[in-house]
């Protein structure tokens, strides 16, 4: 039997540019009900943009809410209804400058299942050829090139701590491995 709950009663308690938080009332599969914080994001897409010389491109990009400059893969939030792949290829062009003839679906993340809806939707993209960078006004990042073995050991280390990054070097690593990269 699939576990799930009801929705009982739903709240908007916050409505901002990036989420909506909702506070919902629930019924459990034992009759009780409880209560359920959720945080309602339109989700992002990212890129794991690897060179023909086995390197990968990150940036590197302050987080205020962690208050330190963090390794990441290409990414940004998608825009209500936007496609993701033409997000994730968007946000390669603007935070790396690049473009790419290839991609492969590596699939969706979900980061923070306890009380986000967020999915991030992640793709390899190989055949990269340069294109003008354009980062938003607001942004300030610095793209890098490693090889893809060092960002595999950074991960290992935890000198990479972002959910998606991790997620997305594992998988275009084990894509790469059976020769479907």
């Amino acid at each position: 039997m699939a576990h799930t709950e009801k929705t009982l009663d739903r709240k908007t308690v916050f409505e901002g540019r990036v989420f909506q938080i909702n506070v919902d009332t629930v019924e459990l599969e034992n009759g009780h009900c409880s209560t359920r914080e959720i945080v309602h994001h339109n989700g992002g897409a990212c890129v794991v943009a690897l060179t023909e010389a086995d390197e990968v491109y990150l940036v590197r990009q302050y987080r205020y809410a962690f208050g330190q400059e963090l390794w990441e893969l290409p990414a940004g939030k998608l825009e209500a209804g936007e496609d993701p792949f033409e997000a994730a290829k968007r946000e390669l062009g603007e935070e790396c400058g690049l473009q790419a003839d290839h991609y492969l679906d590596l699939g969706p993340c979900y980061p923070t299942v306890g009380y986000c809806d967020e999915i991030i939707y992640t793709w390899a993209a190989t055949g990269l050829h340069s294109c003008e960078m354009h980062l938003d006004e607001d942004e300030f990042l610095t793209p890098v090139k490693i090889p893809l073995q060092q960002a595999l050991e950074m991960v290992y280390s935890g000198e990479i701590k972002d959910g998606k990054t991790i997620a997305g070097l594992l998988k275009a690593k084990h894509f790469k491995d059976i020769g479907q990269l």
